[in-house]
């Protein structure tokens, strides 16, 4: 069984990190928490997360701050960052949240239910990454290994067809999910991954 997608959950108060557990616990993820943007970054660097939920008022290193050290990382780059902060938070927050490289950004106190379905498709848009990434290990594998033989080629392109396949019809359902609910934030990892999907389609057909 593939392990679940992990959620760092980063804020300094204890109630705040039990309420997102508690809102999230219907999902099949893996919440760790950070009580600062120090422990965030520790966390950081020896585990991989499919997203990050952080607050953005914090004493010491604050979410902006620790926000700008995430995206200097090669290694954490990538990984969305949702912000969450009060309703009367500064009136540039929203705006700053933006240009630190969040994904998106939610005042508290906020829907539970709006949080939870933003969180599902950012989980399901990592493991369809990771299974993508799969397919092009096995793929290179398969290839390097067996096809030079004819009857292996026969055997192992119908699978990685249909294997291929699974993935571009779970693609078109979450892109559908994301239409219907016009959250911009989810337009540059849907692109990102409908990109490289096209890539490896296209090496695919080239063999066929």
């Amino acid at each position: 069984m593939a392990e679940r997608a992990k959620i760092l959950l980063v804020d300094d108060r204890e109630e705040n990190l039990i309420a997102l557990e508690a809102i999230l616990s219907s999902l099949d993820l893996l919440p760790v928490r950070a009580r600062s943007g120090e422990e965030a970054l520790k966390a950081l660097l020896n585990t991989e997360f499919a997203l990050i939920l952080l607050d953005v008022r914090m004493p010491g290193m604050d979410g902006f701050e620790t926000a700008s050290h995430i995206k200097r990382r090669e290694r954490t780059r990538n990984i969305p960052i949702i912000f969450l902060t009060v309703v009367d938070s500064a009136p540039d927050y929203a705006f700053r949240s933006y240009a630190a490289g969040a994904v998106d950004y939610l005042t508290k106190p906020f829907d539970p239910w709006v949080l939870r379905a933003k969180v599902s498709v950012f989980v399901e848009l990592y493991n369809m990454n990771r299974r993508l990434a799969e397919q092009s290990g096995m793929l290179r594998e398969r290839l390097d290994a067996e096809l030079p033989a004819g009857d292996a080629r026969t055997a192992v392109l119908p699978e990685l067809s249909r294997r291929l396949t699974a993935v571009e019809d779970e693609l078109a359902r979450v892109t559908e999910l994301v239409r219907k609910a016009g959250d911009p934030g989810l337009t540059g990892p849907l692109a990102d991954l409908s990109h490289r999907l096209g890539h490896l389609r296209a090496g695919f057909d080239a063999l066929s």
